[in-house]
């Protein structure tokens, strides 16, 4: 009986409740530690001088770093990793000294003490549509074209029966873990040459492994870098950020192993983020609710120091069929932190404003809006024109209103009332890329009868341990019992990042192939010597052939809303999503990725904004005490369905990535049930009391 596809419990789970799982700053090397504690700039500008003596005077401390005494970095292509190399600051938060000291209070209250004397300018941290520092960047996150067209938008707007013309807009997002970024690093040196060890806490050590070699001039053999356990990423652990180098930097300073990890506040300036973004909705419909055209411009801010341009209008290519449409994007360089990946970048803040636009479309069109996303579903996809390797987001609208018990309506909002409440329910699509990059695994046959895998993947909690293990036994052909399996160790075969939602598309291929390949020689009659029998391979070749399709995972949700009339708080009551994502390898750590992105949905409608201080140019609200993510009497309901499907046009194994399909559209399904409940349209989110409390009717007793 194949043990793939079925919910087997996450391997590491007893380790993490009974706290023996070793996170990276929880690392235990040999010697004794030395712990690192960083400065930050109070603004923005020149640094005139860094008063370190009083830091240095005190007991326990032994060096402090400032760009003045801080060894060359090469550059790696991230200009957050250029730790201590200039006088010049691009915003505040960010490092400007490291203090490293025998004990971290001993570190923490030392660099209290740092005296950093800047030569201030007035910071420029509001996005706009007008900000005179816009421009085109060349590409968007990862590598899409910034603007595509076809067709004439303009004039088939204009010929239109129904038109919205709407402007939608999200605030910064802070993808937070449980795990703050930390680092555990040390030097050894091995036959003559220099080895550096990192316990880190990172979606891929190979990549890791990769940028720290370019970063520190080093032979990438010559850097180890471990993450076994990862305390969330949700995008932020992508790519190293400044707390890698800046631990590696007082390591080899002090000659001593250094530990160092951000603090909650921290996290908000130095761990990205995902950037506020605007967004102009242009739709146009025939009398029969067909989409004739579509165009969505949006506008994003990154930093001085490092280019990062969020994909937001890429979703609006791939979901509906119009003949004409068109898309772009314009970044503003302003002096704040640099946004990075935060769980389906581009997507989740993109689909907010396509999903409730077409709700706005359903509207004037006196149209149910499941009907209406129905009638526009493409043949192939709109901007690629290639077919979809699978699409059944139609059966996902269909099955999740039948779940969810939809009643259908037309263009006049519910605004059912129920005491001192309004009900109303929404629903917004779903789609996201399906990915599969290129890695390598290792089998070995034992002559006990036994395998060890090893694969270099990163759980970051999603349960990719687990998942592995169990297509290495399905392959295999053999109790799961009889697999060991070791990741998360760049000394492993090179495996791509934990992102995307590609990790388990990605590293299960390349279990897989391994696997097969194994099989293949024992089942040949091929003998295990006393070492072992060992197939070492990987996916390159492999993924470089697919055929070209269009691959995405597709979904729907369902929100119900209840909103006081008093207060204008809004609850969300519950939800209900469907999903089409391939073959489902464990349906329980499959559902928990799903309810993870609804749950972060609803925190990106009703709780979660960074609030920016034009004056101290930085975001206020920097902690959890005022940034507000959703807790559990947030989530009251919530259920998930999906669609039994394998599409073997992504990978062998049929399924599709999961982790961050769930937050997609998500946001929208809630706004569109506010209005519902209210007659009110929230554009910018999140959508607070105080929105509401001024539209909505008065309670009369």
């Amino acid at each position: 009986m194949s043990v793939l596809g079925t919910p087997v419990a996450r391997l590491e789970g007893p380790q993490k409740v009974t706290g023996h799982a070793g996170y990276a700053f929880e690392a235990l090397p040999e010697d004794e530690v030395l712990y690192a504690w960083i400065v930050q700039s109070p603004g923005i500008g020149r640094i005139r001088s860094i008063g370190t003596g009083a830091a240095l005077a005190m007991p326990g401390v032994v060096r402090v770093l400032t760009h003045e005494d801080a060894p060359d970095l090469a550059d790696a292509g991230d200009g957050e990793l250029q730790v201590l190399q200039s006088d010049r600051v691009g915003y505040r938060g960010q490092p400007v000294a490291v203090v490293i000291a025998e004990t971290l209070e001993t570190a923490r209250e030392a660099a209290g003490r740092v005296r950093v004397d800047l030569e201030a300018s007035t910071p420029d941290v509001l996005l706009s549509t007008t900000h005179p520092r816009l421009y085109t960047p060349e590409q968007v996150n990862p590598a899409f074209p910034t603007e595509s067209r076809e067709g004439d938008v303009d004039a088939a707007l204009a010929a239109a029966a129904v038109t919205v013309d709407a402007t939608y807009s999200t605030p910064a997002y802070f993808n937070n873990p449980m795990e703050p970024h930390a680092t555990t690093a040390w030097f050894r040196t091995v036959d003559g040459q220099e080895h550096l060890h990192l316990v880190e806490s990172t979606q891929g050590s190979s990549a890791t492994q990769a940028t720290l070699a370019t970063l520190f001039g080093m032979a990438a053999d010559r850097i180890h870098v471990r993450n076994e356990h990862v305390g969330g990423g949700f995008g932020s652990k992508g790519s190293p950020r400044p707390n890698a180098p800046l631990a590696i930097l007082a390591a080899r300073a002090t000659g001593r192993t250094v530990k160092l990890a951000y603090t909650r506040q921290q996290m908000f300036a130095l761990a990205g983020y995902r950037t506020p973004t605007i967004s102009r909705m242009r739709l146009g419909a025939d009398a029969d609710g067909r989409l004739v055209a579509i165009a969505h411009e949006a506008w994003g801010q990154t930093s001085t120091v490092q280019e990062f341009a969020e994909q937001t209008a890429v979703i609006t290519r791939h979901v509906y069929a119009a003949p004409n449409r068109y898309t772009n994007h314009r970044l503003a360089a302003l002096d704040v932190p640099t946004p990075r990946w935060m769980r389906a970048p581009g997507e989740a803040p993109g689909s907010f404003a396509l999903e409730c636009a077409m709700d706005e479309l359903a509207i004037a069109l006196d149209t149910d809006p499941v009907e209406l996303r129905v009638r526009n579903e493409p043949e192939d996809d709109p901007e690629e024109g290639v077919p979809f390797s699978s699409r059944n987001l139609v059966w996902c609208l269909r099955r999740g209103a039948e779940r969810f018990g939809w009643t259908p309506r037309g263009g006049a909002p519910t605004m059912r009332r129920e005491g001192r409440f309004l009900i109303g329910t929404g629903v917004a699509a779903a789609i996201y890329p399906a990915m599969a990059q290129a890695s390598g695994a290792r089998i070995t046959a034992r002559p006990d009868g036994t395998f060890d895998l090893g694969v270099n993947a990163a759980d970051i909690g999603t349960g990719a341990r687990t998942v592995l293990w169990q297509v290495a036994a399905d392959v295999l052909g053999v109790p799961p019992e009889r697999v060991r399996i070791r990741i998360a160790d760049a000394d492993l075969p090179t495996a791509s990042v934990a992102g995307g939602s590609s990790g388990t598309a990605s590293w299960g291929w390349a279990v897989h192939k391994a696997c097969t390949l194994l099989r293949a020689r024992l089942d040949g009659g091929e003998r295990i010597p006393d070492d072992g029998l060992e197939v070492v391979t990987d996916t390159e070749q492999d993924v470089a052939a697919r055929a070209e399709l269009s691959r995405h995972a597709f979904g729907a949700h369902f929100a119900a809303v209840r909103v006081d009339l008093d207060s204008g708080e809004t609850t969300v009551t519950r939800m209900c999503s469907a999903y089409a994502a391939g073959r489902i390898l464990n349906p329980r750590t499959a559902r928990s990725q799903f309810l993870g992105g609804m749950t972060m949905g609803i925190g990106m409608a009703l709780t979660e904004a960074g609030e920016i201080d034009p004056v101290a140019g930085d975001y206020s609200n920097h902690d959890f005490a005022t940034y507000h993510v959703p807790v559990g009497a947030d989530v009251v309901d919530l259920d998930v369905d999906w669609l039994d499907e394998a599409d073997d046009h992504l990978t062998p194994l049929g399924g599709k990535g999961i982790g961050e399909i769930g937050i997609v559209g998500s946001a929208a399904a809630i706004a569109n049930a506010v209005r519902d409940a209210t007659g009110v349209r929230i554009r910018d989110l999140p959508i607070r009391p105080d929105d509401l409390v001024a539209a909505m009717p008065r309670r009369v007793g």
